[in-house]
């Protein structure tokens, strides 16, 4: 009797011990998961046994919306394919940003989207990751990596945002204005901007340049309004008709310090879109009155579509720029309620949408991972 009760202690033991190890396999904080056996028809033979793909994301910059919604648009955009996505933002450190890169060519991964690699290392990144067998797409990322082959450069369509924000510009003020540049040397969007810019001036004689500043960094706003505001003194009302800022961060700062200093008169022109820049351009007093933009969340899904049509051996072009809008504050302010990211959809038409590289055969995956 005494040995059945021992025997049967020692069982349900070691069934409980079994039971814990299953339920920790896999890590402290997560489950193993079993994938589904499937098989899908129509479907690219890389993906047809539900198999799916590792990707991971990697973005130089960050801390700002714009950021986290371009990497939860690829994160989202892999997942309902059935992917599995890693993200990582190196907040504006080179060296972990270059770091991240060698570590995935050494890394299971399938394929990886590299985002604002502007420097040469970048471009032997790139190289070491083809080399190692992996399919990279990248954005607004250094142009020379076109020599690597084999990887999609794309980019949002900096010309025609600088076009669209600076023609508003020059509409608005007749082609007549004292304007200050907020711009920073060495990035390739910016590089792009900056040709527009330079054309805008020669085409507008009556556009002058009073100011320029510029700088790229984890602070880029804070700094941006203490330059601004050390300018304004310099510069009474009547002196400066307009700022042109090339990226949001610039026009954030630019926002608060007109504000701060009680200049309205001064118009901002802006690029870019997330849901700080939404709020600032709507609220009482803004002086930011439009920005040229694309749909963050949407160029992370794109870049995530042309990275599965690689890994499914598809054509892919060696470069893709995303169709720009203009959002004006006057539009918004029209809206039923403020506006945010979501909802800019019924301000703009075709806002966050693309059927662009999405296949028939990704609307397959789609239809059973989303379920």
């Amino acid at each position: 009797m005494k040995q059945t009760i021992v025997k049967t202690a020692l069982t349900s033991a070691l069934a409980f011990s079994l039971l814990l190890t299953g339920c920790s396999a896999g890590g402290n904080s997560e489950t193993a998961v079993t994938k589904e056996k499937v098989t899908f028809e129509n479907v690219p033979e890389r993906f047809a046994a539900g198999e799916g793909a590792k990707i991971k994301v990697i973005r130089k910059i960050g801390g700002d919306d714009h950021t986290a919604q371009y990497l939860a648009g690829a994160k989202a955009e892999g997942e309902s394919l059935g992917f599995e996505v890693d993200v990582f933002t190196a907040n504006g450190d080179s060296a972990k940003f270059l770091d991240a890169i060698d570590q995935a060519a050494t890394q299971d991964y399938d394929g990886v989207i590299i985002s604002h690699g502007d420097d040469a290392a970048t471009v032997e990144g790139v190289k070491k990751l083809k080399e190692a067998g992996k399919e990279v797409v990248t954005f607004d990322s250094n142009p020379d990596i076109a020599s690597v082959g084999g990887v999609t450069l794309t980019s949002q369509d900096d010309e025609a945002l600088a076009k669209l924000a600076l023609d508003q510009l020059v509409k608005e003020t007749n082609g007549e204005a004292n304007i200050v540049y907020l711009w920073v040397d060495g990035f390739p969007p910016m590089v792009r901007r900056n040709a527009v810019y330079q054309e805008t001036l020669k085409a507008n004689p009556g556009i002058k340049e009073v100011e320029r500043f510029g700088v790229a960094a984890a602070d880029t706003s804070v700094q941006t309004q203490n330059a601004v505001a050390a300018m304004l003194n310099k510069h009474p009302k009547g002196e400066i008709d307009a700022i042109f800022a090339a990226w949001d961060a610039f026009a954030i700062g630019a926002t608060r310090a007109i504000q701060e200093a009680g200049r309205n008169e001064i118009k901002i022109y802006g690029i870019d879109v997330s849901n700080t820049d939404l709020q600032e351009i709507q609220a009482e007093n803004s002086p930011w009155k439009y920005t040229a933009a694309v749909d963050p969340k949407l160029i992370g899904a794109v870049n995530l579509r042309l990275l599965a049509k690689k890994l499914a051996d598809e054509e892919t072009p060696e470069t893709y720029d995303l169709e720009a809008s203009l959002i004006s504050q006057e539009d918004l302010r029209k809206a039923d309620g403020a506006v945010n990211m979501e909802s800019l959809a019924k301000i703009i038409d075709g806002w966050g949408t693309s059927t662009a590289f999405e296949e028939d055969w990704m609307k397959v995956l789609k239809d059973h991972y989303t379920k």
